[in-house]
């Protein structure tokens, strides 16, 4: 039961869409708030709205593309980590390791899955559709793009909706598994009612005591416990094939694009570097700072929530559904 990394690439090739001039870019930039965080710098807008209105472009985004989702990330604007994310060394440790993950992701799973997608991700579906980007790389693995209507989406990290079985590389569906999780553990969700909040992977804290009464599922295939959510886990590599095709998609763009990333990761800034290297132009676009801020050429410190939709409104036309 094998399942691909990465959505199939649809590139949309439109007749070319001319550069933004910077008196409309200026007459859309009026249409933002004057003050506060939101807006940094706005010639630096009027810069990212003309690089993405030549087309081309691909997108790179982290887990700041999805906070107004209701999914939190594992780091604040300062770029100091708020969660600490299970290493696959502790994973792989043993099954009271692989209990407390299941029990946690078990309980968070409800509400991780009732996510749905943002203003900033539609506005990037709009672009996609536009053929003004050619396609989004993203670290995170809540399968929001899609959902918002992206179709060249490679999953970098991976995704929460799949399982792999570590003993014998079959792969489930994670609906399945959690159908079987809870004939497993009658009452455990009623008893965790109301415990923590969900955190960047989708699970919750849980008191110890309770963890330790949670059962968790074996594989349909050959019986093993060492099931895992399909995503890399801190400690792991991405698999190289996928960084490759990551790597070519970059050396076609025209430019790239970062929104809601520090880039404090090296699986997500490699991406960056390799842009720079090859004279791209890069924007980032992201609170706080970020470890690429000395290879970009646009940078834009605002909320994407903001930023995104109305890029999309200028470039595409007004949306009815922000």
């Amino acid at each position: 039961m094998t399942s691909p990394r990465a959505t199939p690439v649809t590139t949309l090739r439109p007749a070319p869409t001319p550069a933004l001039g910077p008196a409309r870019a200026a007459t859309a930039l009026r249409r933002l708030p004057a003050t506060g965080p939101a807006v940094a710098d706005p010639q630096a807008l009027v810069e990212l709205t003309d690089l993405v209105s030549r087309g081309g472009v691909l997108a790179l985004t982290g887990a700041g593309m999805s906070t107004d989702s209701g999914i939190p990330d594992y780091r604040g604007p300062d770029g100091k980590r708020r969660v600490t994310p299970m290493t696959i060394e502790e994973f792989r440790s043993g099954s009271p390791g692989r209990q407390r993950y299941w029990s946690r992701a078990y309980v968070g799973w409800s509400r991780f899955r009732a996510a749905a997608p943002n203003a900033g991700h539609r506005a990037l579906a709009r672009l996609e559709q536009a053929g003004l980007l050619e396609g989004v790389i993203t670290q995170n693995v809540d399968g929001l793009h899609q959902s918002a209507g992206s179709r060249a989406v490679r999953e970098l990290h991976g995704t929460l909706t799949r399982v792999v079985c570590l003993a014998c590389g079959a792969r489930v569906d994670r609906d399945r598994l959690q159908a079987a999780l809870t004939r497993l553990n009658p009452g455990f969700a009623d008893a965790a009612q109301g415990m923590g909040t969900i955190r960047p992977d989708g699970d919750v804290e849980l008191a110890p005591e309770l963890v330790e009464q949670f059962r968790i599922a074996r594989c349909e295939d050959c019986g093993s416990d060492m099931l895992k959510p399909d995503v890399v886990y801190f400690g792991e590599s991405v698999p190289r094939p996928l960084v490759q095709e990551c790597f070519e998609a970059v050396e076609e763009a025209s430019g790239l694009v970062v929104f809601g990333s520090s880039l404090a990761v090296m699986s997500g800034l490699r991406f960056v570097r390799r842009a720079a290297a090859l004279g791209r132009p890069v924007a980032i676009v992201t609170r706080g700072p970020s470890r690429g801020d000395d290879l970009c050429t646009v940078r834009v410190d605002a909320e994407l929530g903001q930023v995104l939709p109305q890029l999309a409104d200028d470039l595409t036309g007004p949306s009815t559904a922000d």
